[in-house]
């Protein structure tokens, strides 16, 4: 700078005006460049941030989601099990053979439990409440996060309707039965049951009056049809998750 004001005062004093304005037209020309590139590289840094911010929402995003794959398997597991046991005793009910398939009624008392869909939606919400969640809006990774938690929503909706059915269900039971030795023949040793006064035959004639109750049976059929419906969806939740994972690659490898 020091050199650009001897520079300009030379040209005065030679009464040079039309050079001086000249260099000084192009002092200024320079000045305004080296702004903008202090500017650009400003930018350049900024964008930079940001993306390695975003990057670590979205790679928090996607290990949300690989645990819930893993969490939807065993799920599917789960159901798939229940469902086909409840849809044999289904049958059975059907052909009138439930004195003879005693066992399969037994487990069918699985269809009571309630199992939830628990997704971790952390990384998802933390990044809507961040100003980066605006750099993949209208992107095709903003449109499968959408409908994968549209999906959770609805799942949840699903079980919750189940689940809420079956705490019916079965507090409609203990109102009717006495399951003493239901729930005894469930939870003990047969060898403690064996050393005890109440013969087998007593527990399964009380398994039998307890599995015709038209509200096990209720239970049974419903698991035996909706259960499909939800390892559908798992299915398609599982699914838009491997499409997640595979655009949050793409996304962060750019």
């Amino acid at each position: 700078m020091k050199l650009f004001r001897k520079t300009r005062h030379k040209l005065l004093l030679d009464n040079k005006k039309t050079q001086y304005l000249k260099y000084a037209l192009g002092e200024i020309i320079l000045v305004v460049i080296g702004i903008l590139i202090a500017l650009q590289i400003n930018n350049w840094n900024q964008s930079i941030k940001d993306k390695d911010s975003l990057n670590e929402y979205l790679t928090k995003i996607k290990t949300h989601t690989s645990e819930d794959i893993e969490q939807l398997e065993e799920l599917k597991k789960g159901r798939k099990q229940i469902g086909d046991i409840c849809k044999k005793a289904r049958n059975s009910i059907l052909n009138k053979t439930e004195n003879e398939n005693l066992f399969l009624f037994k487990v069918s008392g699985a269809a009571f439990a309630d199992f939830y869909f628990k997704p971790n939606v952390g990384g998802y919400e933390s990044l809507k409440s961040s100003e980066y969640y605006g750099k993949i809006n209208n992107t095709g990774l903003d449109s499968l996060l959408a409908k994968y938690h549209g999906l959770v929503d609805i799942i949840a909706e699903n079980e919750k309707s189940y689940n809420e059915s079956t705490v019916y269900q079965e507090n409609y039971l203990d109102t009717q039965f006495d399951r003493s030795l239901i729930l005894a023949s469930a939870f003990m040793s047969k060898d403690s049951l064996d050393a005890k006064a109440t013969p087998q035959s007593e527990y399964d004639r009380a398994f039998i009056e307890y599995t015709s109750k038209p509200a096990y049976r209720n239970v049974i059929s419903l698991a035996a049809w909706q259960f499909d419906t939800m390892i559908d969806q798992y299915n398609q939740l599982t699914a838009l998750g491997h499409e997640i994972i595979r655009e949050i690659d793409i996304v962060t490898q750019e």
